[in-house]
């Protein structure tokens, strides 16, 4: 009886420590969850949308290399749809910013000696002209030095899905940096890179022996910057 009587206290001994043990788990967590859930929370209301001509600016720089933005020109479009001057400046740098109008996010910086190339791309586009078309006419006229690109010249280009973006982080969510080197006319065989990329973030030269080949050096894929 004794033996009974002992086996039955171990044995509610046994079940009350394995709920407690379950309940103190459960507790920690919820705990955990919660704090979780407030990481999350705190990350997103850090978060801003691009909605005013503030944002773009703000967006667009993050383009730039950090010491030149405050320097640095931009333009592109407005909230409004307008192809305007957004900010002055007088650095080596033309940011083109994001526009609003467009899934995603894509602003580009480039060196102001590549700005005559790129208007005229702007200005065929506003024409009607397609892609090939744009090629063609930049490449004769490249060709025949009414346009002139500078050798190893850089474009930045920062781009992502998100439209959104933390003012204290100067990050657009999602967003990673792509970067082009301007080498007009080159080809493999003359600076000694492959025509396809061997591995994400090494450099391969794109559009060989043309007006428009460069360098292009592309991010590790699912990693930030």
């Amino acid at each position: 009886m004794k033996k009974l009587l002992s086996a039955l206290i171990f044995g509610g001994l046994l079940i009350s420590c394995n709920t407690s043990d379950k309940s103190k788990s459960a507790s920690t967590e919820n705990v955990e969850n919660e704090k979780s859930k407030e990481v999350v929370s705190k990350i997103d209301k850090q978060l801003k949308p691009i909605e005013t001509d503030e944002d773009l600016i703000a967006t667009a720089l993050m383009a730039a290399p950090a010491e030149s933005r405050a320097t640095s020109k931009v333009i592109g479009y407005n909230m409004a749809g307008e192809f305007v001057t957004l900010k002055e400046g007088d650095s080596e740098y033309i940011v083109l910013a994001d526009d609003p109008k467009k899934d995603g996010f894509n602003a580009a910086c480039y060196h102001k000696d590549l700005e005559p190339f790129m208007a005229r791309g702007r200005a065929l586009r506003a024409e009607g002209k397609s892609a090939d078309e744009i090629f063609a006419i930049r490449e004769a006229e490249v060709k025949s030095g009414k346009i002139k690109i500078t050798q190893g010249s850089a474009l930045h280009i920062y781009y992502g899905p998100n439209t959104s973006y933390g003012p204290e982080t100067s990050k657009v969510d999602g967003a990673k940096l792509r970067y082009v080197i301007y080498t007009p006319f080159a080809t493999s065989a003359s600076i000694g890179l492959p025509e396809t990329p061997s591995a994400p973030n090494h450099p391969w030269i794109m559009n060989p022996g043309t007006h428009r080949a460069h360098i292009m050096i592309s991010p590790l894929e699912n990693k930030e910057e």
